[in-house]
């Protein structure tokens, strides 16, 4: 079951600059899609451990990741 948690974030004023040029050059993505697939990213590159739980985690945010990135508008 996959559950959407809302998030609030002060971000710098060039990210968020930076974000809307790439969110109005492609139409198809949107800031959830973009705050989905880059946080994943980041807890595939930083989440480091070999435990059994962490194993499933990987795979459960690495099917986000691959979700956020290939997913097509409707």
């Amino acid at each position: 079951m996959s559950t959407n948690i809302s998030i609030l974030a002060e971000i710098p004023e060039e990210l968020h600059e930076t974000l809307k040029s790439y969110l109005e050059s492609h139409p198809d993505w949107d800031q959830d899609r973009v705050f989905a697939a880059a946080l994943s990213l980041f807890l595939l590159q930083n989440g480091g451990s070999d435990r059994l739980s962490a194993s499933r985690s990987y795979r459960s945010t690495a099917k986000v990741y691959l979700n956020a990135l290939f997913q097509h508008s409707v």
